[in-house]
């Protein structure tokens, strides 16, 4: 089983921009059928075309030259099967609604990690943080009442046709239901010269004269090309082969014979052939193994492994759209960090950060607060977002040896109290700065009233990449740059 832990350490990776960077979202794209990367970057622009000989004409061939003519009330031809074969995507995306969760097992991870140190993270990069790998998120599929989803069993394929999913049942519960056994016979005697090779999948059935070649022919129809052709067109895609490394490997592979037994019930049965034992899970599994139903939650892998291609693509198209706006999983974010505990507040032009520590702003000119403290304070609000250094290098000046120890452990005593009571945020890149105050509103040390963003709101998020601590290196910097989107 894959291993859906999540480590905040990962933001460590990621690269570090200053905010007036704007780097563009990089194109995601699918890599084969059952997992998707972004897609390789194509050669530096700048880099010089090799140099081509390229003919050249005199003032005669260009006046005789014929040039295309265009009509420019045509549309290329490639327009229209884009949109042919996006229809039925297009048709699918109006009945069903695809929406990603972060996955339990994840989720208790990052909680566990946040509540270690007061340290606040950005909500938009642990949003694709969840997103970056299929192991931390589940996707929740809601269809309307007209076209319902299908699943096989309680945490099978999930489709929208039913025949398709039932044509493939056998192949994607067998395990469940059937023991494999393969064993090796005699080696096979005779003189061979030719072997007959299915064109479609590669498969070597044997001679035409061996006793087994129709009822591997047989088999191998029944299974893979039943649904697409008859058995004489079928026929038509047999070759024969002559080459003497081809009926060896054939041989070898006739020896080796495969038997099905029935995991479950009282009496056990075998079956000497998939066929055989395919017609058997029809007639005792198949009907109450099909599942019906409007709304269906299933894990991050198996929805990059779904047989149904268009509700694949539908998910992929989904994924890619929440990797560049990932609204919905901050919300779901949100939510999940307030019930345990957590404190969400805005911040640098409406952010949403997560911190353990409640953020409450405190007001400069109070009794109560010694010198050390408040030109803690006054530092910070002249020059946020700076880190424990370049803090210490403000205040601590023309000071040596002795004196000027003790006077950084005083500043770390002063800064870890402010920063545990809430009074002066630390984000995990190491930057500290002071809590947004509202204009409108008296603030006092007494009655504290830090700017709380509401969990249902979401709207214009930017995110600035971020570096990490130690333990939390998760939480805010998996966006590029700083990166505005619209919340849901």
């Amino acid at each position: 089983m894959a291993d859906s832990s999540l480590s905040l350490d990962e933001l460590l990776d990621l690269k570090m921009l200053p905010a007036w960077v704007n780097e563009p979202t990089p194109e995601l794209s699918p890599v084969g059928h059952d997992r998707w990367a972004r897609r390789t970057p194509r050669a530096d622009r700048k880099t010089p075309a090799p140099d081509v000989e390229r003919p050249t004409f005199t003032a005669d061939k260009q006046r005789d030259h014929p040039r295309k003519k265009r009509d420019r009330h045509s549309f290329p031809r490639k327009d229209r099967r884009h949109e042919e074969r996006d229809k039925p995507l297009q048709d699918l995306t109006s009945r069903i609604s695809v929406r990603f969760l972060p996955r339990p097992p994840a989720l208790e991870s990052v909680v566990a990690q946040i509540k270690e140190n007061p340290v606040a993270y950005s909500i938009f990069a642990l949003a694709r943080l969840f997103l970056a790998k299929p192991e931390r998120y589940n996707v929740r599929l809601t269809a309307n009442a007209e076209s319902p989803l299908f699943q096989l069993g309680d945490s099978g394929a999930v489709s929208v046709d039913r025949q398709s999913l039932e044509r493939d049942a056998f192949r994607f519960a067998q395990s469940s239901f059937y023991k494999v056994d393969i064993t090796q016979s005699e080696p096979i005697k005779g003189n061979f010269t030719n072997v007959a090779r299915c064109k479609l999948s590669g498969t070597l059935l044997g001679p035409t004269n061996h006793h087994d070649y129709q009822k591997r022919l047989r088999s191998l129809f029944e299974q893979r090309f039943s649904r697409r052709m008859s058995f004489a067109d079928y026929q038509r895609q047999i070759e024969i082969a002559s080459d003497p490394a081809l009926v060896e490997q054939w041989k070898e592979e006739a020896r080796k014979i495969t038997t099905y037994s029935t995991l479950n019930g009282e009496v056990l049965e075998t079956f000497a052939s998939a066929t055989d034992a395919e017609r058997h899970f029809r007639q005792n599994y198949l009907l109450g193994l099909i599942i019906t139903a409007m709304e269906l939650t299933i894990d991050g892998p198996i929805s990059r492994q779904l047989p149904d291609r268009a509700l694949h693509r539908l998910i992929e198209n989904e994924w890619s759209r929440a990797m560049r706006s990932p609204s919905h999983m901050m919300q779901e974010l949100t939510g999940q960090f307030r019930q345990a505990g957590l404190h969400i507040f805005r911040h640098r032009r409406g952010m949403l950060f997560v911190s353990p520590i409640r953020a409450r702003p405190l007001v400069l000119d109070c009794a109560a607060v010694s010198p050390p403290v408040n030109a803690i304070l006054e530092t910070l609000g002249a020059a946020p977002r700076i880190s424990r250094k370049e803090l210490a290098d403000k205040l601590i000046v023309d000071l040596a040896g002795e004196e000027q120890e003790r006077a950084k452990l005083a500043l770390a005593s002063d800064l870890h109290w402010l920063i545990r009571e809430g009074y002066v945020i630390e984000f995990n890149d190491g930057s500290l700065d002071l809590p947004r105050v509202k204009a409108k509103s008296a603030i006092s040390a007494a009655e504290p009233t830090p700017e709380v963003a509401p969990t249902a709101e979401i709207g214009s998020i930017e995110s600035r990449p971020t570096d990490a601590e130690p333990a939390l290196a998760a939480a805010a910097a998996s966006a590029p740059a700083e990166a505005e989107m619209g919340g849901s």
